[in-house]
């Protein structure tokens, strides 16, 4: 059996230290008459040294409770550590190891390497040998491509998933597969922001006249100007809420018409209606799909329409799918938007309806019906 570790008291140590400091002798002489080894003694100098007053505390003279309060917090520390390791991994443990070790390289200054390789189930060897060879040419290929996938996500404010990343990667001729894309993405934690549960606003509970069902959930259209679809949603401020109106061409998915206001009356779906005909001069016989709510129902509405030789369908009561393209729309600005932005004034949340809708929306976003195209994009091309 090996010889049994020596314990010191603090008067001990305060007066080995006075053998180098007041009476002159080197630290190894000392350390010699002493009977310890020379680091020791130097340690035991440095902590005199920098706190002569709270030196050598010594163990054991903590309460019960007390060390049994550092103990619970040394382990909540630890639950707390390996929460965050497992919740950040992402299920990492059904991915390759080589995934695992990324992980574990890129989290390092922020969790002990040796726990998030047990987490993980690697060992420290295997990661440190990772660490050590050199980087593949697959692994610069993914690092590049990693670059192009966070510029996208930048310049398209975050509202991408991995298909419409790997639609504007291919574009910008950067070659890849949409599952290679799709699988980098969910190791970087990079997702499309999701939108909110239906909410229905509109009722019918009026006695003016109503269109019948004309358009029968058949959301397509050979050209553009040849259905429009029409609903109102609300969008709250700090202000109270503010009311948008929109119309949407189901052949190219484009925003047409919209309209804003703070109060839900008639003004706001005539002004939609008003921007989207003077924009589009529809021919005749479109047909304009909404629901049964009383703007759309109103008369002055439904003469608007008749001016220019439009047709008018409405939903069934209560039922949203049959407006479902509409609400798809509405469902987009809300999750890209309006869910994520604390608006303050009516007149922010307007100037970022308007860059949503007229910048990025029509202009910008890439559709997956459309075969990835922007709705302008895509009106051009069948042009």
């Amino acid at each position: 059996m090996g010889e049994a570790r020596r314990t010191h008291t603090r008067e001990f140590k305060i007066e080995a230290v006075r053998l180098i400091t007041e009476r002159g002798l080197g630290v190894t002489q000392a350390a010699r008459d002493l009977g310890i080894h020379p680091t020791l003694l130097t340690r035991w100098k440095r902590e005199l040294s920098r706190d002569d007053t709270h030196a050598f505390p010594g163990k054991g003279r903590l309460k019960p409770l007390e060390e049994e309060v550092r103990r619970l917090r040394r382990e909540n520390l630890v639950l707390k550590q390996e929460r965050e390791i497992l919740k950040k991994s992402g299920g990492l443990l059904r991915h390759a190891v080589p995934m695992r070790y990324r992980f574990i390289h890129q989290h390092r200054w922020r969790f002990p390497v040796g726990r998030m390789c047990a987490l993980l189930a690697v060992s420290r060897s295997g990661y440190y040998g990772w660490r050590r060879r050199p980087e593949s040419e697959r692994d610069r290929q993914n690092r590049r491509l990693l670059v192009e996938i966070r510029t996208v996500q930048q310049t398209t404010r975050g509202v991408y998933g991995s298909p419409r990343v790997h639609a504007e990667a291919a574009r910008r001729r950067h070659r890849c597969g949409r599952h290679r894309v799709a699988r980098l993405m969910q190791q970087e934690g990079l997702r499309a922001r999701q939108r909110r549960a239906f909410k229905r606003t509109t009722t019918s509970s009026h006695r003016l006249p109503v269109a019948p069902n004309l358009l029968q959930r058949r959301f397509q259209a050979s050209r553009p100007n040849e259905t429009w679809v029409a609903d109102i949603t609300f969008i709250p401020t700090r202000e109270g809420w503010l009311y948008l109106a929109g119309l949407v061409d189901v052949c190219s998915r484009m925003i047409v018409g919209w309209g804003l206001s703070d109060r839900l009356t008639r003004p706001l779906v005539m002004d939609a209606l008003e921007m989207a005909l003077g924009r589009r001069r529809p021919p005749r016989d479109l047909l304009h799909h909404s629901d049964r709510g009383s703007q759309y129902a109103s008369q002055e509405y439904q003469a608007l329409l008749h001016r220019h030789s439009i047709r008018a369908s409405m939903s069934r009561t209560g039922d949203c799918w049959d407006n479902a393209l509409m609400e798809s729309a509405f469902g987009r600005l809300k999750s890209e938007l309006v869910h994520l932005t604390d608006f303050a004034t009516r007149a922010q949340a307007r100037a970022e309806v308007f860059d949503y809708i007229e910048v990025f929306y029509n202009r910008q976003r890439r559709h997956s019906s459309l075969g990835y195209l922007s709705p302008a994009a895509f009106e051009a091309s069948v042009a």
